[in-house]
Parts: structure tokens; C-alpha cells; sequence
């Protein structure tokens, strides 16, 4: 039973590892930006569900205490306390949007060294081995698919974030009265 378990919880690490050894370098650069779009993701989720509502909170608070809210001085004063929440909302966005176009061109770049491998296997020998050449399509293909599988992933986190930015900010100008 106990092997069972074990054998469970490695199995992950065990076919990360093969698609390593698969697919070559590429695949551990486009693992390394899937882990840091996930840990963008997960920090994202954090700062809305934990942070914001505090700093939401204390920010309308303190427009709250103002005695004056019609003045110039009073309009970019609440202009400044938006930004500044909409700043945090958006911090990272940039590296997602970054990250999620280039997983699939380091995979681009792998089937590109994949197959580079095959027609230099097939120079060498000097002619088709198609052991040898599909050791390389191999490479190239699971480079693609690795590259391509982060992309999608990152897809909708991306999109979910900017538009919930976009929407939050909108939400606390209205909390913010004049």
C-alpha cells in the first residue's frame, strides 16, 4: 500500500523528468515559464481575494474623512487613491501577457532544433534512418506540445485578471462619491 502512495505522488515529477530527457533543453526553459506564470497566477489570486479589499477599505476610509470632495484638490486626490489601487491590480499583468506568447515560441525554437537534429542525423549517415529521424521528430514534437500546453493554460488567467482589473477599478471610482 505504501508503494502504491509513493509511486502516486512521484509520477508527476517521473513524466516531467521523461519529457525532459524527450524533449531536451527547451522543455525545461518552457517548464520554468509555466512555473512562474502559475506563481504569478496564484500571487494574483492572493492579491485580490487577501489584499485588495483592505487596501480598498482603508483608501475609502481615508476619502471618507475628507470634509471636502468637490474641489480640484479633492478630485485628484481620489484620482491619486484609484490609480494607485489600479496600479496594484495590474502589477504583473505584463509578465503574464509576456509569459503566455512565449512558451509556445520556445517551443517553436525546440521543434526548430529538433528537426535540425534529424536533417544533420540524416546528412551524417547519408541517407534516411528512420529510427534516427524519429528519435528527432520526437523532440521537436514534444517541445511543440509542451510549449503549446503552458500557453493555453496561461490563456485565460491573463484574460481573467485584466478584465477583473479593469471591472474593480471601475467598482471603487463609484465607491469613491463625490
Amino acid at each position: 500500500m505504501p508503494d502504491v502512495v509513493v509511486n502516486i505522488l512521484t509520477a508527476p515529477y517521473h513524466i516531467v523528468g521523461d519529457m525532459i530527457d524527450q524533449g531536451g533543453t527547451f522543455v525545461i526553459y518552457i517548464f520554468l515559464c509555466g512555473l512562474l506564470l502559475w506563481t504569478l497566477t496564484i500571487e494574483r489570486f492572493w492579491y485580490f481575494s487577501r489584499i485588495l479589499p483592505k487596501e480598498a477599505e482603508s483608501s475609502l476610509a481615508a476619502w471618507r474623512e475628507r470634509t471636502d470632495h468637490t474641489s480640484w484638490c479633492a478630485r485628484a486626490i481620489r484620482q491619486a487613491m484609484i490609480s494607485k489601487l489600479n496600479a496594484g491590480m495590474a502589477a504583473n499583468q505584463i509578465m503574464m501577457k509576456t509569459l503566455v506568447p512565449l512558451s509556445p515560441l520556445l517551443g517553436l525554437i525546440g521543434t526548430v532544433s529538433g528537426m535540425l537534429k534529424v536533417f544533420e542525423s540524416m546528412a551524417l549517415l547519408g541517407s534516411a534512418d528512420a529510427r534516427t529521424m524519429a528519435n528527432g521528430v520526437s523532440e521537436a514534437m514534444i517541445c511543440t506540445l509542451t510549449g503549446l500546453a503552458v500557453s493555453i493554460t496561461g490563456l485565460y488567467p491573463a484574460y481573467y485578471f485584466n478584465h477583473r482589473a479593469r471591472r474593480e477599478t471601475e467598482l471603487l471610482a463609484d465607491h469613491f462619491e463625490f
